[in-house]
Formats: structure tokens, sequence, C-alpha cells
């Protein structure tokens, strides 16, 4: 069976310069209640924003983006410094993809391929990171025209599974995420990883009332470091 090759897309929008350089997307979550906590409230999240970019992640998505999401983006995108990048996660509908940029995102991002909301995000000059896990669904989801593919849950496969889906798709690029670890970010981006995305290993309680912002502060260090210093 043969592959039709990728080819370039003139209006594919570009990945954010915040993101080439860090390599590392957190994810907070923002909308829905967990482990018997409501969720966080806008203050909350502004502190856990603010902790993460003072110590060297410019990425963070917004996940799920219903409910406060795109309240919280926006008072998020007058209150960071320049060179931040904002997103919402779990953007599904290309209608949803078009609210988001109104209301400042910088990108998008979906756990599947949803080819309609990258179609919209691509309209409108907005970075999608759909997600996909076969190579097929990959392929699928850069060829609709993704700023890059989202391998998720990347967790559940390793950097080895990468690793092979680069070799096969070496001109695609992927950011894995869902239940990606901290002390593995290494072992991701030197599989080939553009970026990886980080969620509850970076976060922690961090989120939750009176969760430590300090601990945050030095795992982001850490994480920061460690794709630093990574190959790529």
């Amino acid at each position: 069976m043969t592959t039709e090759p990728v080819r370039p897309m003139p209006n594919r929008a570009p990945m954010g310069s915040g993101l080439q350089r860090t390599r590392i997307v957190a994810v907070l979550e923002t909308g829905s209640a967990s482990a018997g906590h409501d969720r966080p409230d806008s203050f909350r999240i502004a502190a856990v924003a603010d902790t993460l970019v003072e110590n060297g992640v410019l990425c963070l998505a917004l996940s799920p983006w219903a409910g406060n999401g795109l309240t919280v983006l926006e008072q998020l995108a007058t209150r960071l410094p320049d060179g931040a990048e904002l997103g919402l996660g779990a953007v599904l509908a290309p209608e949803d993809a078009v609210r988001a940029a109104g209301a400042g995102a910088d990108f998008v991002m979906s756990p599947l391929v949803a080819p309609d909301m990258v179609h919209a995000a691509r309209g409108i000059g907005l970075a999608s990171y759909p997600g996909a896990l076969t190579p097929s669904e990959v392929h699928l989801a850069w060829r609709t025209g993704a700023t890059a593919v989202q391998l998720f849950p990347g967790g559940s496969q390793g950097p080895g599974y990468l690793a092979a889906l680069r070799r096969a798709l070496p001109d695609i690029p992927v950011i894995p995420g869902g239940g990606i670890e901290c002390g593995d970010v290494a072992d991701w981006l030197a599989a080939g990883a553009a970026a990886v995305v980080l969620g509850r290993s970076l976060l922690g309680d961090a989120l939750l009332p009176g969760g430590d912002l300090r601990s945050l502060g030095v795992r982001t260090r850490l994480v920061c470091a460690a794709a630093a210093d990574a190959p790529g």
C-alpha cells in the first residue's frame, strides 16, 4: 500500500515562537471539577499561569474550554507578558475555534483529528494541534492543515512509539500529550517530539485551593532545563 506524500500547505498557521523556543505546553484544567474539588477560580488560575511563565513555560492551554475557559483566557491575555502564548484545549467544532480566536487565543488543541475545526482554524490563521494516535490519523490531521499533530494519548504509547512514527512520517511535527510525565520530557524530545504537552504531572496540586505554587515553580524550571538540554 502506498501513502500519498505529505505536501506543504502555504496557509498552514505557524507554531508560535514561544513554543518553538521552550518546547513545553502546560495544560491548566479550568472547566470542570476534579478529585472532589470545585473548579479553580480565575484568581487561582492567574496565579498558576504567572508561576509557569515566570519560571520558563510560555505556552499555556486552558482545557476544557467549556465553562469559564473563554472568560479566563480573555483575562489572562491582558495579564501575561509579551511572548506568552494562550490557547484552548478540547476544541472540537469549527465555530468554537472561531470563538477561541475572538477571545484572544493563539492556538487551539483537540483530543481528536476534528477536520472541520482544523479547517476553520487554518482559515483564520489560528494555530491548531489536533489529536491523533495511529499513523493514518496523524497523516490525516496534517493533510487537513494542522500546525502540528498532538500524539494523544501519548503517554499510553511511550517515546519508542513516537520514534517509530517519526521514522515513517519524518516531515510531520508531532507533539505528545496525555499522560506525559515530567521526568520523561527529555526522552520524548530525543525521540523526535517538536514539543511536549504536560498536565497534572507538571501542575500537581497548584490549581487547588492552597496548592503549592513554590513546588510548581521548581518543577517548571526543571522541565524547562530538560527541554533546553534535549536534542532537536
